[in-house]
């Protein structure tokens, strides 16, 4: 009887969503809720206050008791549902609000930047209209008639104008990629260019034009038309700084995960410290595996586990160095057999893994041999009668949860798969035809950080340290690192060698060759 109602609760993950309705599932799951024990419960330094809006398909208390679980664990054994509680020390707590603090003074510096370029760009435009209009305005009577070649500028001055808009939205009205923490340098550069420019602009116009009411109507729109001219060579400018300078590669970065050692290189051009961070961050939610801190818990308990037992008591009170050689020969003989039992537990969990990827496997492709058999029936009933894929993949989903479960559990990949996710990619996947091993694909070995949700990244904020300014370029030999909440990336640059390369000419007529016969041939 108590098998049958361990059992029970086993299922009530998936039986209960499929049967009941969504209240008494959390009605059950509520009931079967247990504090968690203080051996279960995260450090201080890890612990994370944001809680996934999506309860996950698995509770992280089943992978930690996974090491003792034998295949029939689902018959034997009770899992306890719900969402985990987090403890919060006063370190996170201060963590906590100076973030707060740092993105309040990033959107205040962010937006004060973008008012000042939306302000320079308006004066920028406005300039060579108002050089126009301002002698028709103050002096209208006095001035010459315009010809033909004066009017034939304002076609010119029109089109130019329109040019340098649609190029400067494309260069500069951008969706912004992420807060930097200092000053783009040549950005700023570039607008402080602008803005001597045109203050010169307006100076000579207000002495040699405005004192003087010069009547001369078209040598004031030549003067107009010089300074988008000069306007279109400044849009030049930006475009080679801000975008064609750090096209070629000149350096070679290698970007190393600091808790499970993964690393990638990549290939920059000249670029800033903090620009070449943010490059390095875009590359690395496309390349790099997802963070799985429930991978780094077992050689943690493993090292734990050997340094409890080293215990040694002292009956007498004076035997000091006998207790430091008893400790160093108890020390050496767990380090010979150390490595037996990371030899046997790895060789039993890639066994687990294999068997119950096996069971996964054989689950879905049954699965989705079952709705290609629902949809050649389906076809031939009424249109009011056919599914839809969202109620195709509720139907084939508890046929395959079980199978998944364990294998999510077993690999550790329960944090990152609510069941809603499961159930929006196994609807994708019906939707647009795709085969069981497609399905799959997502849960057999871990993907980017890009494929899942953002409630379920570890990585949100980084922090950029390093020894030399932010703002300075890439240098030989340079380092820096990027520091989130549970992990940091060490970045080493490395400058591209210079290659020599020769050549060397190969004359046709030099491929010639002899075919040399033996006296004595084989028959």
């Amino acid at each position: 009887m108590s098998t049958a109602m361990d059992t029970e609760s086993t299922y009530s993950g998936y039986s209960h969503y499929s049967g009941h309705s969504k209240k008494a599932h959390r009605q059950g799951r509520d009931r079967h809720k247990s504090p968690r024990s203080k051996d279960g419960s995260r450090s201080e330094k890890s612990v994370t206050i944001q809680t996934p809006p999506a309860e996950p398909l698995l509770g992280n208390d089943a992978s930690r008791a996974e090491e003792g679980q034998d295949d029939n664990w689902g018959e034997t054994t009770t899992a306890i549902t719900g969402t985990s509680e987090h403890s919060i020390s006063q370190e996170d707590i201060a963590r906590i609000s100076k973030d707060l603090e740092d993105s309040v003074g990033l959107d205040c510096k962010r937006y004060l930047g973008l008012t000042v370029a939306a302000v320079l760009g308006l004066l920028v435009f406005l300039t060579p209209i108002a050089f126009i209009l301002l002698p028709q305005i103050l002096w209208r009577d006095d001035l010459e008639p315009c010809g033909t070649v004066c009017e034939g500028l304002f076609i010119s001055v029109a089109f130019k104008l329109l040019i340098l808009l649609i190029g400067t939205w494309a260069l500069f009205f951008r969706q912004p990629r992420a807060d930097i923490p200092r000053v783009f340098v040549f950005r700023a550069l570039l607008l402080v260019l602008i803005f001597l420019f045109v203050f010169s602009y307006w100076l000579f116009y207000g002495v040699r034009i405005l004192d003087s009411k010069d009547t001369n109507y078209q040598g004031i729109v030549q003067y107009a038309v010089s300074l988008v001219d000069a306007l279109l060579f400044i849009h030049y400018l930006a475009i080679v700084l801000l975008e064609l300078r750090q096209l070629q590669p000149m350096f070679t970065v290698k970007v190393v995960r600091s808790t499970d050692g993964e690393s990638r290189y990549y290939s920059l051009g000249h670029l800033s410290i903090q620009r070449a961070a943010l490059v390095v961050l875009e590359n690395y939610y496309r390349d790099f595996t997802v963070y799985n801190p429930a991978l780094l818990t077992a050689s943690k308990s493993r090292a734990a586990k050997h340094m409890a037992g080293l215990k040694v008591y002292n009956v007498d009170g004076n035997n000091a160095s006998g207790q430091s050689r008893a400790m160093i020969a108890a020390a050496a003989r767990r380090r010979d057999s150390s490595h037996n039992e990371l030899y046997y537990e790895e060789a039993d969990h890639e066994r687990r893994v294999r068997k119950r990827r096996a069971r996964l496997v054989v689950a879905v492709e049954e699965a989705f041999t079952h709705i290609k058999r629902l949809q050649a029936e389906e076809q031939q009933k009424a249109p009011g009668e056919m599914m839809d894929p969202r109620e195709a993949a509720q139907a084939i989903f508890p046929s395959m949860a079980r199978a998944l479960q364990k294998y999510l559990r077993t690999t550790r990949q329960q944090q990152y798969h609510s069941m809603e996710s499961i159930l929006q990619h196994l609807s994708f996947c019906i939707t647009n035809n795709m085969t069981p091993k497609a399905f799959l694909e997502r849960y057999l070995s871990p993907g980017p950080t890009l494929q899942y949700d953002r409630d379920r990244w570890f990585s949100k904020h980084w922090t950029l340290v390093s020894e030399e300014a932010v703002t300075s370029g890439l240098q030989d030999g340079s380092v820096f690192v990027l520091k989130c909440l549970d992990f940091s990336l060490v970045v080493n640059v490395k400058k591209i060698p210079f290659i020599k390369l020769s050549e060397e000419f190969i004359d046709p007529k030099s491929h010639k060759f002899v075919l040399r016969l033996q006296s004595e041939t084989s028959v």
